[in-house]
């Protein structure tokens, strides 16, 4: 499947097309739109020869930045490693199979599915069943049977990809009373728009997290609005512009020291 500029994957029917449908980034299922088929996210893939060879999606390609495939669709599962400790670790501790050198570190693609957890260790994720990975070539290495210790990978608890929860426990409002942020239409909404703000940033990622961090904090930060849940969107939204767990936790204490949290 093509990859969009943004790296997401392109709706493969012609009313997704751009996001016209109400497509939201990196979801898990088919939008919110009419369109008779799953055509969004890791469910754009596939191999229905009357989409492959529809207008709408030769478009597509003639306008891709990157191809993606389903791994789990494929029978496959990749053990994606971000940096160079990540591929230290997978080569003292997983065994050998097929990899694929990416622009940050290596994908170990294992034969066999399951789950598709984030940040089970610093800088490893797990793209199998309802997860898209990106096509770097067909790598080097004779693909093994996915072990059992990857397999724990998902189980285990992930490595906090944020600072504790005390980090967010903020003074409450002077005087007490009902906070007034807490209409959940307004504080979900907040939470959407800086989603959005991140994954539609086109270039200097870093800065705009760490803006977008400090702009919720400055309206959420010292009357205990956010939750756990919250921040979570919001460094989902981080990592899914490429930044690492380091670098969603830098720009989060910086935002907080900015503001005397």
């Amino acid at each position: 499947m093509p990859l969009s500029h943004a790296k997401r994957p392109v709706g493969n029917c012609p009313a997704c097309k751009d996001g016209a449908c109400g497509d939201r980034p990196n979801m898990l299922a088919a939008g919110p739109c009419a369109c008779p088929n799953p055509c969004h996210g890791w469910a754009a893939a596939t191999t229905d020869p009357e989409v492959l060879a529809s207008p709408a999606w030769a478009r597509a390609w003639r306008h891709a930045d990157g191809v993606a495939y389903h791994p789990g669709g494929a029978g496959y599962t990749v053990v994606d490693l971000d940096h160079v400790d990540a591929v230290a670790w997978a080569r003292q501790n997983l065994p050998a199979t097929r990899t694929v050198a990416t622009t940050r570190g290596e994908h170990w693609i294992y034969r066999g599915t399951m789950s598709s957890p984030n940040g089970v260790r610093d800088g490893i994720d797990i793209k199998s069943c309802m997860a898209y990975a990106r096509w770097r070539g067909p790598g080097t290495g004779t693909m093994t049977v996915l072990p059992d210790v990857v397999r724990a990978l998902a189980v285990k608890e992930p490595t906090p990809v944020r600072p504790s929860a005390g980090a967010v426990a903020v003074p409450t409002l002077t005087g007490g009373g009902e906070c007034p942020h807490r209409s959940p239409v307004y504080l979900e909404r907040g939470i959407a728009m800086a989603e959005q703000r991140i994954t539609d940033a086109p270039d200097a990622i870093h800065r705009t997290v760490y803006r977008t961090f400090l702009t919720v904090l400055s309206v959420h930060g010292r009357c205990g609005c956010l939750t756990d849940v919250h921040v979570g969107q919001l460094f989902k939204a981080a990592r899914a512009k490429g930044e690492s767990p380091r670098h969603c936790e830098t720009a989060w204490a910086n935002a907080l020291t900015r503001l005397g949290l």
